[in-house]
């Protein structure tokens, strides 16, 4: 028979085991329920998209012409009239840069664009932590870059590759993007986006619903007060409760776009060699309280192997050393 409480196990143990699986059951009931005071939603004006009706994800950008001398040019409406709703998503043919570069005649070099016929009311940095997905990072910037588009901002897109031998760090790819982006802009809004997720309607302006992870987006001053992301997180899992619980603890709330607007399709992939679940994500999430102010953007580390402004998008190579023991 087991006994749970004993001189070798002693109970102290157990009522460790048990605040953990509270505080866990904690985030995850804030996720998913409105009734919390940190979490909101936003109102579905929209209503329901019909998603059986599709365009085509470059629609009306022909209608982008260039305008008079920059300076003579007026604000961008509040709305874009250039938005078309539900989009039509597919991976069944992966696109060739070059393909993609001549569908986006306007995006300089960087992954940059600015309006041409209009100032575009918001500046952002979109930044995609990446390793060895290719064919996903190609997907994205298909659709990626008429979306936002359309959306009439002035934006430019950093993806944060991670090199050498350690396990995936999400999370600190994202502190990297966040600080190397802050060197070339003053930027309104930070977009943090997965590689395999592509949003399914142009009028979808906020992060993903159900959990502060895939897409999310903060203001770079918003992102300092949480001290950015842990850089402790190594594999898959564990991040995002943590980022959850530093801005519950920063006294900010979260807002979640409707489930009829805030529609996604994920390209499907297996579990990714060097990022495996991280076995110890539930004990470090638990002490996020005492952790969050320590560990993030005040005490990221890394070399910068290269960055290199691609037709597409600016490369960001970093290189977080040897694998760590955990």
């Amino acid at each position: 028979m087991t006994r749970l409480c004993s001189p070798s196990r002693p109970c102290s143990l157990l009522v460790l085991a048990l605040l953990q699986l509270a505080f866990v059951l904690f985030l995850y009931r804030r996720s998913l329920s409105n009734s919390f005071t940190s979490l909101l939603y936003e109102d579905d004006h929209g209503g329901h998209w019909d998603y059986t009706k599709t365009h085509d994800v470059y629609t009306n950008l022909s209608l982008i012409t260039p305008g008079p001398d920059r300076e003579t040019l007026v604000q961008c409406p509040a709305q874009s009239p250039l938005l078309v709703g539900p989009l039509t998503i597919s991976f069944q043919k992966i696109p060739i840069m070059r393909k993609i570069e001549r569908k986006n005649p306007y995006v300089k070099s960087g992954g940059r664009y600015t309006p041409p016929y209009c100032k575009a009311w918001y500046k952002t940095a979109i930044l995609v932590p990446h390793r060895n997905r290719e064919p996903h990072l190609r997907q994205l910037l298909y659709y990626l870059h008429p979306f936002l588009q359309r959306q009439q901002l002035q934006y430019a897109i950093y993806v944060i590759h991670q090199t050498g031998n350690r396990t995936f760090n999400r999370a600190k790819l994202l502190n990297v993007g966040v600080r190397e982006a802050l060197k070339d802009e003053d930027w309104d809004c930070l977009f943090l986006h997965d590689v395999d997720l592509i949003p399914e309607n142009d009028h979808n302006l906020l992060p993903y619903r159900m959990y502060f992870g895939g897409v999310s987006a903060l203001t770079p001053d918003q992102y300092m007060r949480i001290n950015g992301f842990p850089n402790t997180y190594w594999g898959w899992g564990g991040e995002d409760d943590d980022i959850s619980a530093r801005i519950y603890f920063a006294g900010m709330k979260i807002i979640r776009t409707p489930l009829s607007l805030g529609h996604y399709k994920m390209i499907t992939h297996s579990m990714d060699v060097g990022n495996e679940k991280n076995e110890k994500r539930f004990d470090m999430v638990v002490k996020v309280s005492k952790s969050w102010r320590s560990d993030g953007m005040n005490s990221i580390d890394y070399s910068l192997l290269n960055r290199e402004e691609l037709p597409l998008y600016t490369n960001i190579t970093v290189d977080f050393g040897n694998s760590p023991n955990v």
